[in-house]
């Protein structure tokens, strides 16, 4: 006959409890996976079409023609969007020569209308760079990495940028 002490029992009811626990952890997930992106699909409203300024601002800027994308954006004068905000400071930024008192004064604005708007904190921290205010940079990248939870190319491309910053500065 077996004998089975009391320790031992209670050993098995938790290892049972743990594994019920288990089960119960793992189908609450599949089901929340099955059941979550249609639902949230659903209660998704549509997203809002691109503004054709923004269509055709980037194009000016992907072609390095800033002065044209700036035409494009004072004509659309959307100053209420953080996009537009964040295109004219990029282009302000980027010019030649660069405005860079217009182009933080933007980031600015995009920043106050979205606080979390990845591009105009990348951008505003690559300003504050060429502003030698390498401080300022890090507060921008410390908050897209709260924004960016698995990491964005925002953040990886102004962690970039500051680390050529540190680099050139060591070698002077």
């Amino acid at each position: 006959m077996w004998r089975v002490s009391m320790a031992d029992t209670t050993k098995m009811r938790m290892e049972i409890a743990r594994f019920k626990y288990l089960v119960l952890f793992l189908t609450a997930g599949f089901a929340y996976l099955a059941f979550a992106p249609a639902a949230s699909a659903a209660d998704t409203p549509s997203p809002e079409p691109t503004p054709s300024w923004q269509a055709e601002a980037k194009k000016e800027l992907k072609s390095a023609n800033y002065e044209a994308a700036i035409k494009v954006l004072q004509t659309a004068n959307d100053s209420a969007s953080a996009d537009w905000n964040n295109l004219i400071g990029y282009a302000m930024r980027l010019k030649n020569p660069p405005d860079l008192m217009a182009s933080e004064t933007f980031y600015k604005a995009a920043l106050k209308v979205d606080p979390a708007h990845k591009g105009a904190l990348e951008y505003y921290g690559e300003l504050l760079l060429m502003k030698n205010d390498l401080g300022g940079a890090e507060q921008m990248l410390a908050r897209l990495d709260k924004i960016c939870f698995f990491s964005c190319e925002e953040f990886r491309d102004l962690k970039q940028a500051i680390a050529a910053y540190k680099a050139k500065r060591a070698s002077k």
